[in-house]
């Protein structure tokens, strides 16, 4: 399973990078692939190639504000949520893509 996405807080500092380390660490303890953009006060850091975006199977958004380049997105399912949730809960919102990427290749709604 691969999956991309893109961290982003209101102030872009804390939040966006507390987000990043947790979804990182969470999709490693649960075996999956995983490459996360950041959207800071310092600009754009590991900037997804649309290569990367078109190949993964689902992206997480973990953003508070609007992105640069949402446009990326359009053609691949995709799970927003708020940083809060990447925080507190980042590997039952990993296992929750992986549920929705699963049922999404198999053609079935979820």
């Amino acid at each position: 399973m691969k999956i991309v996405g893109v961290c982003a807080c209101t102030v872009g500092i804390a939040h966006t990078y507390i987000a990043q380390e947790k979804l990182e660490k969470a999709a490693k303890k649960l075996g999956y692939e995983i490459h996360l953009e950041t959207q800071g006060t310092i600009g754009t850091e590991n900037a997804l190639t649309q290569e990367e975006i078109d190949s993964a199977d689902i992206s997480i958004l973990a953003i508070d504000v609007k992105i640069k380049g949402m446009e990326r997105f359009d053609n691949i399912t995709k799970i927003t949520v708020p940083t809060d949730i990447a925080i507190k809960s980042p590997t039952k919102l990993i296992e929750k893509a992986v549920e929705v990427a699963k049922s999404r290749s198999k053609g079935i709604k979820a």
